[in-house]
């Protein structure tokens, strides 16, 4: 192994082999290199053999030029691999890149490059297509995923971003011949993102994890690998644009429009981004990867969080957080007692199924209670509000800007206005006064504020009063 090398891992008690590989980085003319190379593994033969080729493949080759490098070169390299033992190059590569993307985020700067554009890829077809208009532009690609979440019982197929989902989208990028870099978040997903979530829940609240996850995890660790790259700008697959002041807008195809999502981004971040399909509707997508003969072109949507998947939020949340089933009362208006529930954290402000309990007509939960384990129902007239109250509010533009708010991620935009017209910056509350009632949003969910089509602010809806 080379002295200080830095080391990825692939394997272990699943299959029985485990592979490890260590590189240690050098600057030769200009260029960051890999000087030198080791590796040890454990298990079948295979294994072994594949370890010692992705070795060989990597002496000498330069960063960029090692990204590119896939299962395919370390099974060519041993002359050809059966089917069966196709594995151990798959587990050889994968050691190798997660060797590669740790070296990639402490390794000397590149040279900037005007024409390097970091592209986030998940192995799905927005973000391919991305790549591809990036590099149609006459752009220089290198790709990057992000590994969040692990978990046994999860499928990683489902998710994107597991390990399975990884090792797909490397695959993608080569297959368009992009060089592919990934790297393992899963502690700072795990601090910046699910803990606060799980801890949420705990306090009855209904929090949107995707919007903490884009806004201060996983765009900020992709520009700092943009940055270390010598890439200027990073492209994704969201379908949203950058408008007029630099400010994020809407895209073109309503129904697949993700500036809810992308609403906590820092001026910063948001002004080296690049959305290539902001302006494309979805069909245009999917059209365009088949034309390039692209198997992900018929490859479904991800529906789910990340981290839920194959799993469930019942089970992650008894799991994670020791929310278990606990029974409690359900109640009307008036507090007598209509049924039970199976857990107050299992229930939302203005979920009608699943309450268990009926009524002469339809019946919402109007509020849950942590203390006292109890959910309020009632009519759905009850849930109609003309105000929703907001804490932990952020303002990119003055607060008499704002005229639209949204509360879900597709959802539609309310007319509306901020009360007391409050300056830029970070506030600790305020108050939307809606031009028509609408069904009131739980508590913890994210408020996207809007003046038309531009976000000029985000803020967490509070409880009722």
């Amino acid at each position: 192994m080379p002295a200080g090398a830095i080391t990825g891992a692939a394997g272990g008690a699943a299959c029985g082999d485990l592979v490890r590989v260590s590189l240690a980085l050098e600057r030769r003319d200009g260029e960051v290199v890999i000087g030198d190379a080791g590796f040890d593994a454990a298990g079948c033969g295979a294994a072994i053999a594949a370890g010692s080729a992705a070795v060989s493949l990597l002496r000498g080759a330069t960063l960029l030029d090692a990204a590119l490098l896939g299962t395919a070169h370390i099974a060519e390299e041993l002359g050809g691999l059966s089917p069966s033992k196709r594995h151990a190059a798959e587990l050889a590569c994968d050691a190798m890149h997660r060797a590669l993307g740790a070296a990639a985020r402490s390794c000397p700067p590149l040279e900037p490059s005007g024409r390097r554009s970091l592209v986030a890829m998940s192995g799905g077809v927005d973000s391919a297509v991305a790549a591809l208009l990036v590099r149609s532009e006459g752009s220089e690609a290198v790709a990057v995923t992000l590994e969040l979440w692990s978990d046994p019982e999860g499928d990683g197929e489902l998710s994107c971003c597991s390990a399975q989902a990884v090792r797909g989208a490397r695959e993608l990028a080569h297959e368009l011949g992009i060089p592919h870099f990934s790297i393992d978040l899963r502690e700072e997903f795990r601090a910046g993102v699910v803990d606060g979530w799980l801890q949420a829940h705990r306090e009855g609240l209904t929090p949107n994890p995707c919007v903490a996850c884009n806004g201060h995890v996983r765009l900020d660790a992709m520009l700092e690998l943009a940055d270390r790259l010598g890439a200027r700008t990073l492209a994704t697959g969201h379908y949203a644009r950058v408008g007029e002041e630099g400010l994020l807008r809407v895209a073109t195809d309503g129904r697949k429009d993700q500036s809810y999502v992308l609403s906590a981004l820092s001026a910063e971040s948001l002004a080296r981004m690049r959305f290539p399909l902001g302006a494309m509707e979805k069909t245009e997508v999917r059209e365009l990867a088949g034309r390039a003969g692209l198997a992900v072109a018929r490859k479904r949507d991800s529906q789910d969080l990340c981290f839920l998947a194959g799993i469930g939020q019942e089970r992650f949340l008894e799991r994670h957080a020791g929310l278990g089933r606990t029974p409690g009362s359900v109640r009307g208006l008036d507090g007598v007692e209509l049924g039970e529930h199976p857990g107050r954290h299992l229930l939302t402000v203005g979920q009608r199924h699943g309450l268990g309990v009926c009524g002469p007509g339809p019946l919402y939960v109007l509020h849950t209670d942590t203390a006292s384990n109890t959910v309020t129902v009632g009519p759905r007239e009850r849930l109609l509000t003309d105000e929703l109250p907001l804490r932990e509010l952020t303002l990119l533009r003055e607060g008499g800007r704002v005229d639209r708010v949204r509360v879900r991620a597709h959802g539609r935009l309310h007319p509306c206005r901020l009360e007391g017209s409050p300056s830029p910056g970070d506030h600790p509350g305020g108050l939307v006064r809606l031009e028509r009632s609408m069904e009131r949003t739980a508590p913890g969910q994210v408020a996207c504020l809007y003046d038309g089509e531009h976000v000029v602010g985000h803020a967490k809806i509070a409880a009722s009063r």
